[in-house]
This record gives C-alpha cells, structure tokens and sequence, in this order.
C-alpha cells in the first residue's frame, strides 16, 4: 500500500530579528527545514541555498533513500563551500539541515545541527533527531535536564552545521510510515521555547495547515525570540489534493502561499515578508538591535560564541604529548636498527678495523664503534692507502667491509 502526505509549511521572521534566516521546504515526497547561522555572514543565504540545493529531491525516490539524503546534503555544503569562495565576505555562514525523504512506505532522515524532526503517532510524541549543541552533550552525560538546557545560557551554541568548511556527516536513518502518522520538521524558535506536551497537543489538532500555523504562533506566545519555521505532514491513505503544490518559505521562498490557508485562519496571517506568516509587525529599521528582546542573551550571539573550553584539557594535553614522545621513540629506535646494519672501514688504533654504524661525527653521540681489529697495520700501507683508511671507506654489508680488509692486507709493505 502507498501512503501519501498531505503538508504545509509556515516560517515567520518574530518578534526580535530584522531578517528571517530560516528557510522551510515541504513537497509530496520531501520535507525540510534549514536554520542559517552566521548574522552579518548571511545565515539567511546559508539556509536558501541549502534548500535549494536539496528540494531537488522532491520526486519520487529510488531504493535507497539515506544515499540519495546523505548525497544532497553534501551537495548543500558543496554550494556553500562555492558561495564562500566566490565571496569571502561570507566565510563564517553556515546552517543547519534536518531532512525527511518518503517514498510512500517510510521516511529516510539526514540531519546536521539543532533543527528538529519529531513523529507523532497515535497520540505519542517521539524527538526523532538528536541536537548537535553543547547543552545536548550536558543532558546526555546527565549533568543538566531538558528544562534546564531551555534556559541554559550556551543554549544556541551548535557543534555541526553546514559550512562548506568542515564538510559534517549528517545522521541518517530510516522511520516507517503508517496512516495518521503526522510529522513535525521544525527550527529551534519552535522546539526551543514548546515542551513536548505542548508540541504533541497542537501538532495533533486540526488540518496540517492549521497545526503549522498554532505552532509558530503557540512558540511566539512563549516568547520565542528567534525565526520560526514549522513544517508539518500528515500520512494518508489518501492522495493529497490536485491544488497541494510544493511549499518555500522563509528566506528561501520564491513561491506564493496558496491562498486556503490565510482564508483557513481568518486572515490572521496576513502573509507579507516573502513567505513569514505576518502575525508580527518587524521591528522598527532605526530600533537598536536587541531591544525588543525578552532574553539578554542573543541567541545568533551565542552561536558564535566562544566555545566552553573541553573538560580534562590536562588529561588531552598529557596524552598528546604521550602519543608524540611515543612516536618519537619508534623513529629514534628505527633509524638506530638501520644504523647497525651499516658497516665501514676505517682506522683504530694505528690498524685498519671494521667498524659498524654511520662513517659520521655528531658531538656528543657516538654513531659507531670498532666491530673487528685487524692486524693491518697503516705504516705499512702506501699514503695514499693509507688516507683513505683513515677517512673511512663505505661498505655496503659486513663481507663488503671484509674484501676490503683483505684487499690492504695483500697491499702491505713487507719489512
């Protein structure tokens, strides 16, 4: 049996930021929400180009779904890494990318950075996506909850995004479908600031257009100071209707809002800011920035951050410098194995000797010693021989050195 989804999509810019650098796409078989990061490196540029890149997947897919999601991110990054070399100016943008590909029977997911995709089913809301941020590692080793992460002040600082630079693995994994399944691809102005009751509540009402739009008003009531973008899905048995066309919003739109939804929610959402919903007037262009912000802590501050210095930096340091001194030593103790398998001749003690080692003076190392005295003795051979002895003739293996020896034994003066 093929399902189908029925979709909509909404982003609005908030209460606080001059400009929405969210960008949401929601399609008959993709669905996808891309949060820019960067502020004056063009995060809004960041998270259209993404979607741009990866709405190409907005067809009906092959077999593999979590090869063709994991082959448009990188794409998605490879535009980003264009952008930047294009223009400088821009190094620094990056953004996040949380991905949901259908092909009638499950959903493949990819996903870097803090957006998020959540399945409500049968009443039962389940994070599908896990954060890449620090405060997501402070609740993963337990030192912090999920209620203290919503107010913790390194919130908004994410570990992996997309920018063209570090070039992330997304995570991949696959969700079956079934019918009533709804689905929530959402930016942290919503997640960040609805509980999963109140997500599971809103997101379980109405229509899809309708759950979309109390979404992003619900996270704006609870004080939401960042963009907002929500893309939701229902799975049906049934087709979606002919007039369902694919959905861009945010900064990435380029296609009209269809027009049954602003009638749906009584013009409530008057639809102006190229794909925002309205509800709220931008602030005023000579307002300083911030100072409509119900929290002190600028969130698109916080992303660039310096990051909270890693805990046991001793212990890495220590580690380090184990691993070099190690490394060290394994080169030290090669180069003294090949060392003594060399062998030259050489003068000692007035006589022609073999020595074993390197023919060479370091001070303070000795780099060879005498291997096997002959009784050769130097006065007897002829100055040039002689002078040669004592600058040291190269051999190539022991019984090399030894015709040597044998060669000036038979060139000897006889008294």
């Amino acid at each position: 049996m093929s399902l189908h989804l029925h979709y909509s999509a909404i982003s609005d810019v908030g209460r606080v930021r001059r400009d929405n650098q969210d960008s949401g796409y929601a399609g008959p078989w993709l669905l996808t929400v891309c949060d820019g990061v960067g502020g004056a490196a063009r995060g809004d540029l960041a998270s259209s180009t993404a979607v741009q890149a990866l709405r190409k997947l907005d067809a009906e897919p092959a077999d593999d779904l979590l090869a063709q999601v994991a082959g448009a991110i990188h794409r998605a990054d490879d535009r980003i890494s264009e952008l930047v070399e294009h223009d400088p100016a821009l190094s620094g943008t990056s953004t996040t990318a949380t991905v949901a590909l259908f092909d009638g029977e499950k959903f493949g997911f990819g996903h870097v950075g803090d957006s998020r995709a959540y399945l409500l089913r049968e009443g039962g809301l389940r994070q599908l996506t896990s954060d890449h941020t620090f405060v997501q590692t402070l609740i993963d080793e337990g030192r912090i909850t999920e209620a203290e992460a919503r107010t913790h002040p390194h919130r908004n600082l994410i570990l992996k995004a997309l920018d063209g630079v570090r070039h992330e693995e997304p995570d991949l994994f696959e969700v079956p479908a079934q019918p009533g399944d709804r689905i929530l691809v959402c930016s942290d102005g919503a997640s960040g600031y609805l509980t999963d009751d109140r997500l599971a509540e809103i997101l379980g009402s109405g229509t899809p257009d309708y759950a979309a739009v109390e979404l992003v008003r619900a996270s704006l009531e609870a004080g939401s100071t960042d963009n907002v973008t929500c893309v939701v899905a229902e799975v049906r048995e049934e087709p979606a209707p002919d007039d369902l066309q694919p959905l861009l919003v945010g900064a990435a739109s380029d296609l009209p809002r269809r027009a049954p939804l602003t009638e749906a929610v009584g013009g409530l959402f008057r639809g102006h800011r190229s794909g925002d919903t309205g509800e709220i007037e931008p602030i005023p262009a000579d307002a300083p920035p911030g100072a409509f912000a119900a929290d002190p802590i600028d969130p698109e501050t916080a992303r660039y951050a310096p990051r909270p210095p890693v805990r046991f930096t001793w212990l890495r340091r220590a580690l380090l410098t184990l691993v070099f001194l190690g490394l060290g030593w394994i080169v030290v103790a090669g180069a003294w194995a090949w060392s003594q398998q060399q062998f030259y001749v050489g003068e000692h003690d007035g006589r022609v000797a073999i020595f074993r080692g390197l023919n060479a003076d370091v001070p303070g190392i000795e780099l060879s010693r005498p291997y096997e005295t002959t009784d050769v003795d130097l006065a007897r051979l002829s100055d040039i021989d002689a002078e040669q002895v004592r600058e040291g003739i190269e051999a190539s293996n022991l019984d090399d050195a030894r015709v040597t020896v044998d060669n000036y034994a038979a060139r000897q003066e006889v008294d």
